[in-house]
């Protein structure tokens, strides 16, 4: 990461659509604290599609502080990917009220009580 906070790729790293793949992996993992993008991947039936699932296992990366630190809100990020893990809750976000409450509990989570 540069002084103004982007990631530099390395000059030997490929780069696809013109970022690095970290760069990439990083800007999902973020959407994943978004419930409502959760609902949709599992309403396109993505949360049941092993590779997918795999693919998220993978992502686990970022529960490492060397990781952590890159994300803009590591709490409701983590919590999803850990949420992720479980298959009862891949299911389960197809609910609109799993949605809504997972929603009020992560916006709870960011606001900074004074």
């Amino acid at each position: 990461m540069d002084a103004t906070g982007t990631v530099s790729p390395s000059h030997d790293e490929p780069l696809y659509g013109g970022f690095t793949r970290f760069e990439l992996e990083l800007e999902f993992v973020q959407a994943l604290a978004n419930p409502y993008y959760l609902n949709h991947l599992a309403s396109q039936k993505l949360l049941q599609d092993p590779s997918f699932v795999a693919y998220l296992r993978y992502l686990q990366y970022f529960t490492q502080p060397e990781y952590t630190k890159y994300l803009s809100y590591p709490g409701p990020t983590l919590k999803a990917l850990e949420l992720l893990q479980q298959e009862r809750f891949r299911q389960e976000i197809l609910s609109p009220d799993i949605v809504a409450h997972l929603a009020e509990q992560m916006l709870l989570s960011t606001v900074k009580v004074k």
